[in-house]
């Protein structure tokens, strides 16, 4: 799910299109009369300027890392009293993996990384460049980018991207603006979360919606043919409130106090980010499909 403040949407060389939404190509069939301007609700992303395209760059190889540990739907469901199958039918989760105790979120990203360098067959001296999205970081200082680094002993500029949900799109984007440009050969792209621990275990909202896990591409130059076709990054600070920690930053400083209270789990106002997610999402959808000249039928993976 994204985050109200932040989403993306790309279409892939291959016309594979990444974006987190269910039944995409229902979703993009007008529905009724189009919305007149001037109505209470407003439309995201009106300008067609902010859709773009970049080439020049491909993935070179992936690698992902999900912990051992499994939590059913049938677990959360007894201890949150639904009834069975009620977390399936709505949200379309299965199951998802917690990490374990001694587990970070470096952890899980050090290894997608191993296997995303093992697969491309190069050695970790060969990345120049780093880039970690998340909104669980191991500290607030320093970057997990940089705890990474040292353990995977790269040599090389390391910054963490967060974009909430959105993030390892936004890394995605940043790094291969780098790649394209010439100024990085292979950059290491990550996103990585353990959510398990940012989310109050009692809240019947979030808690069966997230997960952890981690993903890395290794990105490198190609030619014009390669990259994204089109590609959108787009935020609305506005619905910043529908999703968010409260506590924990410099406005709202933790206390003994605000921790009791659970003041520094992650808030979400579901009904209204669901709402806002499949409106968003599907125009910002929409805006890039129309821009490179396809439509829903033709993009071979909705992911």
């Amino acid at each position: 799910m994204n985050s109200p403040a932040s989403e993306t949407a790309s279409v892939i060389a291959d016309n594979s299109i990444a974006i987190d939404a269910r039944k995409v190509r229902d979703a993009l069939q007008p529905k009724g009369r189009e919305r007149e301007a001037g109505n209470d609700e407003r439309l995201l992303f009106r300008s067609s300027k902010r859709v773009q395209k970049l080439t020049g760059f491909s993935i070179r190889s992936i690698g992902s890392y999900v912990p051992s540990r499994v939590v059913t739907n049938e677990e959360l469901e007894i201890r949150h009293g639904f009834e069975p199958g009620w977390i399936e039918r709505r949200t379309g989760i299965k199951q998802r993996r917690f990490a374990a105790d001694n587990e970070s979120t470096s952890d899980l990203a050090v290894e997608a990384a191993r296997r995303a360098i093992a697969a491309a067959q190069v050695s970790p001296a060969d990345i120049d460049l780093l880039i970690v999205g998340t909104f669980s970081p191991d500290f607030t200082c320093p970057s997990t980018a940089c705890l990474i680094q040292n353990k995977l002993k790269l040599d090389c500029p390391a910054m963490d991207l967060q974009a909430a949900c959105s993030g390892f799109m936004y890394a995605l984007a940043t790094g291969a603006q780098f790649v394209a440009t010439g100024n990085s050969q292979l950059a290491l792209i990550i996103g990585a979360d353990v959510n398990s621990r940012i989310v109050q275990p009692d809240d019947q909202q979030v808690a069966p919606l997230f997960g952890d896990g981690a993903g890395a591409v290794l990105l490198e130059a190609a030619g014009d043919s390669q990259g994204f076709v089109r590609y959108q990054l787009g935020a609305d600070g506005a619905g910043g409130g529908m999703l968010d920690r409260p506590a924990g930053g410099v406005t709202l400083p933790l206390t003994p106090e605000l921790v009791a209270a659970g003041r520094h789990y992650l808030k979400m106002d579901g009904r209204n980010v669901f709402k806002w997610a499949i409106e968003a999402v599907t125009q910002s959808i929409k805006m890039v499909l129309d821009d490179a000249g396809v439509g829903a039928d033709d993009v071979n993976l909705f992911v």
